[in-house]
C-alpha cells in the first residue's frame, strides 16, 4: 500500500519547509509515504526547499495555472506513481498534519472513497466574519449540490483512494474544493468528514486576495457549479419565475380586458408576452443543458475507464 501526499504550490519557499517537517514518513496501514509537490509556475525557490527537504516527485508547470489545475496535476502524477491512497494538504502549513492518520482512517476501514477534513471555523481567529460566513454558505450550496453532508466543504485538506482520484475532474480554475464534493456525490461516491486542527497563520491566503474579490469569485464558482451540475434546476427555476410572472400579468390583463380597461394597459400586454416567451426559451435552454450534462457524464464514465488502466 502506498500513500502519497500532494501540495500544491506557488511561491511557498518561505513556508514550504515547515509544513514538510510536520509530514510523516511512516503511517499505519502503508508500507511507502512519499511526498509530492507541485510546483505552479514558481518563480522563487520552491522546488529547491522542496528537494532539500526530501520530496520524492515535484510536478512542475512552466506558468502558473492556478490552484485546481494544481490540484489535478498532482492527482494525475499520484496515480501513475501508483498511489493507493493520496492526501491532499497546503503549503501553508494551515493544516495539522498529526490529523493525516485520522484523515485516512475511513478509506482503509472501507467506509469512505473521499474525507475531507473539518476545521474548527468558528474558533479560527484569522478567519474575518464575512470569509466564515462565506465558508457556510459555500458548504451549504455544495450540500445542496450533491446531496451530501460535509460541513466544510472548502477545506482542502482531503483523502482520497485511488479509485475516487481516477474519476475527479474539476472545470473550475479557481479552486478544486467545492466541485470535487459535487462530484462524489453525483457518483455515488462514499464521502464523510473527520474534524482537523489547524495551525498558526503563516502568510496571508492566496486566494483572498480581498474580500470584494473573495466574494465576487466564491458567487460565481456557486453559480457557476448549479449550471454545471443541476442545470434543470438552475434554469427551470429561472424559467418557472418568468413564465410564472409572464402568466398572472397575462391574467391581470385579461381580467381588466373583460372588464372594459383594458385600454392603455397595451404595455401590460407586452410585457406579459415577452416575459411568457423569455420563459419558455429558458426551458428549452434547460432542456439543451441537461443533455450536455448527460453527454458531460459520458466522457466522465470513459476518462475513468482510460484512468483506470493506468
Amino acid at each position: 500500500m502506498k500513500l502519497i501526499i500532494q501540495i500544491p504550490c506557488f511561491n511557498e519557499a518561505k513556508t514550504l519547509a515547515i509544513t514538510l517537517a510536520d509530514l510523516p514518513r511512516k503511517v499505519a496501514g502503508f508500507d511507502v509515504v512519499e511526498w509530492l509537490v507541485i510546483d505552479d509556475g514558481s518563480a522563487d525557490n520552491t522546488v529547491a526547499v522542496a528537494r532539500e527537504n526530501g520530496v520524492n516527485h515535484v510536478v512542475h508547470h512552466t506558468r502558473n495555472r492556478g490552484l485546481a489545475r494544481g490540484f489535478m496535476s498532482g492527482l494525475d502524477a499520484c496515480l501513475r506513481l501508483g498511489a493507493d491512497v493520496i492526501v491532499n494538504t497546503d503549503a501553508d502549513n494551515q493544516y495539522n498534519a498529526a490529523d493525516i492518520p485520522a484523515l485516512i482512517a475511513p478509506i482503509l476501514e472501507g467506509r469512505a472513497d473521499i474525507v475531507v477534513g473539518e476545521r474548527p471555523i468558528k474558533s479560527i481567529t484569522h478567519f474575518s466574519p464575512i470569509k466564515k460566513c462565506l465558508q457556510k454558505l459555500g458548504s451549504w450550496v455544495v450540500r445542496v449540490a450533491s446531496k451530501t453532508s460535509i460541513p466544510d466543504a472548502p477545506s482542502g485538506f482531503r483523502a482520497m483512494s485511488r479509485v475516487a482520484a481516477q474519476q475527479l475532474m474539476v472545470f473550475n480554475d479557481y479552486t478544486y474544493t467545492l466541485e470535487t464534493i459535487i462530484q462524489a456525490g453525483q457518483k455515488n461516491m462514499a464521502i464523510t468528514s473527520v474534524p482537523v486542527r489547524v495551525n498558526g497563520d503563516l502568510r496571508p491566503s492566496r486566494l483572498v486576495k480581498s474580500i470584494p474579490s473573495y466574494i465576487k469569485r466564491s458567487i460565481a464558482t456557486i453559480v457557476r457549479i448549479f449550471i454545471i451540475y443541476r442545470p434543470v434546476r438552475f434554469f427551470g427555476s429561472i424559467s418557472a419565475l418568468l413564465f410564472g410572472s409572464g402568466l398572472v400579468i397575462g391574467l391581470w390583463f385579461l381580467s381588466l380586458y373583460f372588464r372594459g380597461e383594458g385600454d392603455g394597459h397595451i404595455q401590460v400586454l407586452i410585457l406579459a408576452a415577452v416575459l411568457l416567451v423569455t420563459g419558455f426559451q429558458t426551458f428549452l435552454v434547460a432542456l439543451l443543458a441537461d443533455l450536455l450534462a448527460a453527454n458531460r457524464k459520458l466522457l466522465e464514465e470513459v476518462r475513468f475507464d482510460i484512468k483506470s488502466r493506468i
